[in-house]
């Protein structure tokens, strides 16, 4: 039987449920908070559930030492996912360094399983501003084999983009290069959505990639201030993307702001009929 603490927060998640864009709690990525964690984690994770947030994506405490998820290390991953529980959250996803998960792997899965994640995702390559086509194509045929022992395991493996990935190369869009590499049974996208930034609108990408695409990172972005902005508040076509991304199988979503946006992009996501 649930304890009171446990029935809230699954009536917190049910709620979110029926009111979020694809029919899916609002999630939010945990680094650009990260400095909260080793102040207070369960008060962190209380106000993010209180601005409307149900799911969480972290980041590797191993692979993220210097980015303020040590503090996460000395928890199991049970501890941590009771506080998740406790505040009405759950953590699906998590980012890992490719040289973490080259290095770990077997560690990472089992620590994943252990805090109910859904989804592993490779934050980056890792690889030098000189690299070659070539070296993309590699490391996109390690993930696959990444993404092998994963799936072996239940969960799912995914890539996040940066603009980095969205420059031509020998002739070649980075991107479109790497997902010709990836197979999509092993590794998919986490798109990230401000690419519009550059001129790709990131409605048509997902399109384009249906089927590929695991999850997604949202900010929005403004055309007026060049910057980055609220979700809601800049040039992205909001109902557009959430209607790409329903029809291309994306499965979740994530805010990644600093607190402020992420309540003004959590208000906006809650009236968003998608």
């Amino acid at each position: 039987m649930m304890n009171r603490r446990e029935f809230v927060g699954a009536a917190l998640a049910a709620g979110a449920m029926q009111a979020a864009p694809l029919g899916m709690p609002i999630g939010c990525q945990l680094y650009p908070v990260r400095d909260r964690i080793p102040q207070d984690f369960d008060g962190l994770l209380k106000e993010l559930a209180q601005i409307g947030f149900r799911t969480i994506e972290t980041c590797s405490p191993p692979g993220y030492q210097k980015s303020g998820f040590t503090a996460l290390e000395s928890k199991a991953p049970a501890e941590i996912k009771k506080a998740m529980h406790a505040a009405g959250l759950r953590c699906t996803s998590s980012h890992y360094p490719l040289r973490e998960l080259r290095t770990a792997m077997d560690e990472r899965v089992e620590y994943a399983v252990a805090l109910g994640l859904e989804q592993m995702v490779i934050s980056s390559f890792g690889l030098p501003r000189d690299a070659k086509l070539a070296d993309w194509a590699k490391a996109a045929e390690e993930a696959n084999k990444l993404g092998e022992k994963a799936k072996k395991a239940g969960l799912r493996m995914g890539f996040h983009n940066h603009n980095t990935e969205f420059a031509m190369l020998e002739g070649k869009l980075i991107y479109d290069e790497i997902q010709r590499v990836f197979d999509p049974k092993l590794v998919q996208g986490q798109f990230q959505v401000t690419t519009i930034s550059l001129g790709y609108d990131p409605a048509e990408m997902i399109a384009k990639y249906s089927g590929r695409i695991l999850s997604m990172h949202l900010s929005d972005w403004s055309a007026t201030t060049k910057k980055m902005a609220p979700v809601g508040q800049g040039s992205i076509d909001w109902k557009k993307l959430f209607a790409a991304a329903k029809k291309a199988g994306v499965k979740n979503y994530f805010v990644e702001m600093d607190m402020d946006a992420m309540k003004a992009s959590c208000a906006f996501l809650k009236t968003l009929k998608a």
